[in-house]
């Protein structure tokens, strides 16, 4: 399913998430402090773009958690309800499904991106 997933979740779709995190990163990176973050988002949104294939792994102390309250204020809430929103439209049809389930899992992913490993 991974080539295959991710060539139709880019069509019908993971550009538009994509893009989102992408937009998110460069708002983040007009600013000097913002830097860290807005690179984070663009590591996001490769995994965005194409998600099947890819697992996601938490960690992260105290300075994650810190990046995490800022990231959720300011552009993590949004994104996740992207997410979710789409996610919930997506499994509603039996083929739309492992779409819905990807979209949940950029949507938790949305909510605490601080301390999390792309594998």
């Amino acid at each position: 399913m991974g080539c295959l997933g991710n060539f139709l979740w880019f069509i019908f779709g993971g550009a538009v998430s994509g893009l989102s995190w992408c937009l998110a990163g460069c708002l983040w990176c007009i600013t000097i402090v913002g830097i860290p973050v807005g690179t984070q988002c663009f590591k996001l949104a490769a995994l965005s773009f194409f998600p099947f294939g890819k697992e996601v792994r938490y960690g992260g102390g105290a300075g994650s958690f810190l990046l995490n309250i800022l990231w959720l204020i300011f552009s993590g809430l949004a994104l996740a309800l992207e997410h979710a929103a789409l996610g919930a439209l997506l499994c509603v049809t039996i083929i739309g499904i492992p779409f819905g389930l990807q979209h949940f899992k950029l949507a938790k992913l949305a909510l605490m991106p601080f301390g999390a490993e792309v594998y």
